[in-house]
């Protein structure tokens, strides 16, 4: 029995957890902030493994600038926390439910209690972990709060070599994920039964499903670049659109292509090789100590230069890490004028889409990269040449 009660050992070794979390009251004591209190669950695995899909409902992680950590949640996350996270018992608290629960004073307790109470605090803000409903609710019980909802995604941008092994695990589901596609598309396949070959790649290796929904679309909906799976049948000539991404431990490595169904016409052969061009082009200025913005300048001088400055978007990627629902995606994004500074060990993903929706046709070409300092390293195994089935 004692077998089965045994607490899932950490994802990664007690020292780099104590590294992340020295690193993150450090940051608290430059902000002159006493502790933050911490919504997104990327922050709260990042510093302590806790993982959990409860924060679709009212949970807190308060970190102190001396590095302790203490966690308020619901009963149904009590054993998630001492079995996921590096967190000792004592510093898991749950907030009691019942009609009248109210637990943003739970929260403001919790912090009396631990001596925080009218001290300088942080709290993030820009998270699916938090509702404009809970907000308004501990801004009432706990008053004078200070916007730090950068503080832990700063840190987390630059991988760790722990981390950038798992994004290199998740970069190869992505791959089986995109083998397991070209497998089941054909004509007549149905849209549904290609999603879940793909899926089921990533989770026989040990994946889970990624922090949003795969894009998958044909016919007209290939110019979507959202989830419209399990609508069509695949036609003789046709085009099919993927986006996705396998996910390793919450570490993602998102890829993207359009597959041509039968012989690809002129049209989607030039928009095939000015998304080929274009990635090239964004791999070439991604360098450590270079604005993010140079990338999004190379991807629209080549379509523009090609005449399709009328059918790319306002972005070309952005960076790639730990994700929960309802996106994968780690900000900022690669968008005109982005001054961030790239920097060594960081991942993105480049995506360069082209959607004319006068010609009714669809070309994506995108995967994964790391920077190193040399430049930017391909994760993925596949090539990018044009995609056909027939």
């Amino acid at each position: 029995m004692s077998e089965i009660l045994a607490a899932t050992p950490p994802l990664f070794a007690p020292s780099e957890y104590a590294m992340r979390q020295a690193n993150a009251a450090s940051a608290l004591r430059d902000a002159n902030l006493d502790a933050l209190l911490i919504f997104a669950p990327e922050s709260m695995y990042w510093l302590t493994g806790y993982d959990t899909f409860g924060f679709a409902m009212f949970q807190a992680m308060v970190l102190d600038a001396d590095g302790r950590i203490d966690l308020l949640t619901r009963l149904p996350d009590l054993r998630q926390a001492q079995n996921t996270s590096v967190l000792p018992c004592e510093c898991i608290h749950i907030w009691p439910e019942h009609q009248d629960a109210a637990p943003a004073n739970d929260l403001a307790d919790l912090l009396r209690n631990l001596g925080l109470s009218g001290k300088r605090l942080g709290w993030e803000t820009r998270t699916a972990g938090l509702t404009f409903a809970n907000g308004q609710s501990i801004a009432d019980a706990v008053p004078n709060l200070t916007d730090a909802s950068d503080l832990i995604p700063v840190l987390r941008r630059v991988k760790s070599d722990a981390e950038i092994a798992m994004i290199r695990r998740a970069a190869g589901m992505t791959d089986a994920a995109l083998d397991a596609a070209l497998r089941t598309t054909t004509p007549g396949a149905f849209e549904g039964d290609i999603h879940a070959a793909m899926q089921s790649a990533i989770l026989s290796m040990g994946g889970e499903p990624a922090g949003n929904e795969t894009v998958i679309g044909s016919g007209a909906n290939a110019l979507l670049c959202r989830s419209f799976a399990g609508r069509r049948h695949l036609d003789a000539r046709d085009q099919l659109t993927l986006e996705w991404s396998g996910s390793a431990a919450r570490y993602h490595a998102a890829a993207m292509r359009t597959i041509v169904i039968g012989t690809p016409s002129d049209q989607q052969r030039k928009m095939h090789a000015a998304c080929e061009e274009a990635l090239e082009a964004c791999e070439a200025a991604i360098r450590p100590g270079r604005p993010m913005a140079d990338v999004y300048t190379a991807h629209a001088d080549v379509f523009d230069k090609r005449g399709l400055s009328h059918a790319r978007l306002q972005a070309c990627g952005y960076g790639m890490g730990i994700a929960y629902n309802p996106i994968w995606v780690e900000f900022p994004m690669f968008y005109e004028g982005n001054p961030l500074i790239m920097q060594e060990n960081q991942a993105f993903f480049l995506h360069m889409i082209v959607m004319d929706s006068d010609a009714g046709l669809a070309m994506t070409l995108g995967h994964t990269v790391l920077v190193t300092a040399d430049g930017a390293e391909r994760l993925s195994r596949h090539g990018t040449d044009l995609l056909t089935v027939s």
